[in-house]
């Protein structure tokens, strides 16, 4: 074996642990960044072919692998926007150069458009929410993702359009009596409107019911409507009453259809047993609520939630074998495998936790260790350079 092999030999394990040292160092550095996975160096040798009587030292290369599947710690905050995946998965982010990246960082804060970035700088990306289906995603792409905006979750009123109105009237009552209640229902402005319904007792096992707006100006919604009964004070007909549109005071108060099936004449007391319409008065956007599936609602100040969007998820075979970007961000590798797409909480994906950040996976105290043992191991790979240089001084001083 040469003298110039066994320094290389030395010069190639002093590369080796300045690289482990560089991941160190990097791993120390981001030991508080949301959703950092530590690095770390693979070592493997370097064999070189031997001849009769001689050995040639070959030296040591080394691999720098990420552990982006390794689930950190929670730290949990007062921001509902901040955002954590327990389990697998990834955020999908688009950056301004209008590529779409994968990040376990869900630190995201509603900006002035509307939109949710991290403290990276990157915005959010999810589909629109349907009540009636999940929306239809591309499993091997980012087609039909779209920006998560809540810039126009603003004042919000609802017309109402259905309900409920089921009563008890007493079988007791004298035919001409009457009796009353009402509901308030929702214009087309979120001005409240209330509807008077009066029963009027008209023979045996049958009443009149009939609705009207007080005003002004005053407006008869449901003229007057024969209700019947059965024999055991089960109501026969009508079950559902539907209410007149008309218009108040600039405003659109749409028809609505009452249930009333389940009303009953029976000896009792008149009561309402349910009495409901929906809609809603005009109301403020107080917060907002992502739920463990993903799923971005308005909250307003009347208590109601307004799904909007849902925040879309994406895995890989190997998450290891990903690219790391600045950023914290991660892009697909020959290695890696293909996106796949989805959602939180279904197959293959973890829940969202909301108003959490996921830590960082270093452990200091590890790192401190594995800094040490880098120095001690550089420390010996440059005595055998010294070692190799020393003898070759006394190779060439032979000649003195």
């Amino acid at each position: 074996m040469s003298l110039y092999g066994t320094m290389r030999t030395g010069v190639s394990g002093m590369n080796a642990q300045a690289n482990r040292l560089g991941t160190v160092a990097e791993n120390i550095a981001n030991s508080s960044t949301v959703g950092y996975k530590k690095a770390s160096v693979q070592f493997s040798s370097m064999i070189l072919p031997t001849t009769a009587g001689a050995y040639n030292s070959g030296g040591v290369e080394t691999n720098v692998r990420y552990s982006i599947s390794s689930q950190g710690t929670f730290s949990y905050t007062t921001s509902s926007t901040d955002l954590a995946i327990n389990g697998d998965g990834f955020f999908i982010v688009k950056g301004s150069d209008g590529v779409d990246y994968l990040t376990r960082a869900g630190s995201f804060v509603i900006q002035d458009d509307g939109t949710l970035k991290n403290s990276a700088g990157y915005t959010l990306m999810g589909y629109e929410y349907s009540s009636t289906a999940d929306p239809t995603i591309v499993v091997n792409g980012f087609n039909g993702l779209e920006p998560i905006n809540l810039s126009s979750a603003s004042i919000s009123a609802t017309a109402s359009t259905a309900g409920a109105l089921n009563v008890n009237l007493p079988s007791s009552t004298a035919v001409g009596d009457s009796e009353a209640t009402s509901l308030v229902a929702y214009d087309s402005q979120g001005n409240s409107r209330l509807i008077e319904f009066t029963y009027t007792k008209t023979g045996v096992n049958a009443w009149s019911v009939t609705a009207n707006y007080a005003g002004p100006p005053a407006t008869v919604v449901v003229p007057p409507t024969a209700v019947t009964f059965d024999a055991n004070g089960q109501i026969v007909s009508p079950t559902s009453l539907t209410t007149t549109a008309f218009v108040v005071d600039g405003a659109n108060m749409a028809s609505m259809e009452i249930s009333t099936g389940i009303s009953t004449q029976l000896a009792a007391d008149f009561s309402v047993e349910e009495g409901e319409i929906n809609g809603n008065a005009a109301s403020e956007v107080v917060g907002y609520e992502i739920d463990a599936g993903g799923v971005v609602s308005v909250v307003y100040d009347n208590g109601d939630l307004t799904p909007r969007f849902r925040v879309a998820l994406a895995s890989v075979q190997s998450p290891d074998n990903l690219n790391p970007v600045a950023g914290n961000l991660y892009t697909q590798s020959n290695s890696s495998g293909v996106i796949v797409m989805g959602y939180a909480g279904t197959s293959g994906f973890g829940s969202i936790i909301s108003g959490a950040l996921e830590d960082s996976n270093v452990d200091v105290a590890e790192e401190l260790t594995a800094m040490i043992e880098s120095q001690r191991n550089y420390t010996a790979n440059s005595k055998v350079f010294q070692t190799g240089s020393e003898l070759m001084e006394v190779l060439v001083n032979l000649k003195r």
